[in-house]
């Protein structure tokens, strides 16, 4: 008995390797970024909303690799997550100004420390390191976030 269909199902099989390296993997990368983000979002210091605004994810697929980034744009970013937030929840005192005497004779002062006098240093829900620990706290259920991706696209297609 001949067997039949042999070069179809390969060539199916094909196919089917090139979605799953392409936008079945982009979309299933995408949801563990966008997952973890939302995870960091909550622990975020927000001030004027600037770095929390400024989040972005960024998804690269080269060959049969998928690569992705998810960050925050803001000048400062890498600083404030770098923070020990050792004065988290303390008002934003003004810490002054400097005197108005220098080595060569009186000078206008000038407030230093960064302290507006509005508000808190950071906020209640705010943690130093929030990126990080976003994603450490979606860690255990990446494989679930990836299944599900796989089989929503499997829904969709």
């Amino acid at each position: 008995m001949a067997v039949r269909g042999i070069k179809q199902v390969k060539n199916n099989m094909r196919k089917l390797q090139a979605e799953i390296q392409g936008r079945r993997t982009e979309a299933a990368v995408y949801a563990v970024l966008s997952q973890g983000g939302a995870a960091a979002a909550t622990m975020t210091p927000v001030d004027t909303s600037t770095l929390i605004n400024s989040h972005f994810v960024d998804i690269k697929a080269e060959g049969d690799k998928v690569t992705g980034r998810n960050g925050y744009t803001a000048r400062y970013a890498a600083a404030v997550h770098d923070a020990p937030g050792t004065l988290k929840g303390q008002p934003r005192a003004d810490f002054g100004r400097t005197g108005n005497q220098s080595e060569y004779g009186p000078m206008r002062p000038v407030a230093f420390g960064g302290g507006t006098g509005v508000g808190d240093y950071w906020d209640p829900n705010a943690e130093p390191q929030f990126l990080t620990k976003g994603f450490d706290q979606i860690a255990a259920d990446v494989p679930r976030i990836l299944r599900n991706a796989y089989r929503a696209f499997d829904r969709r297609s």
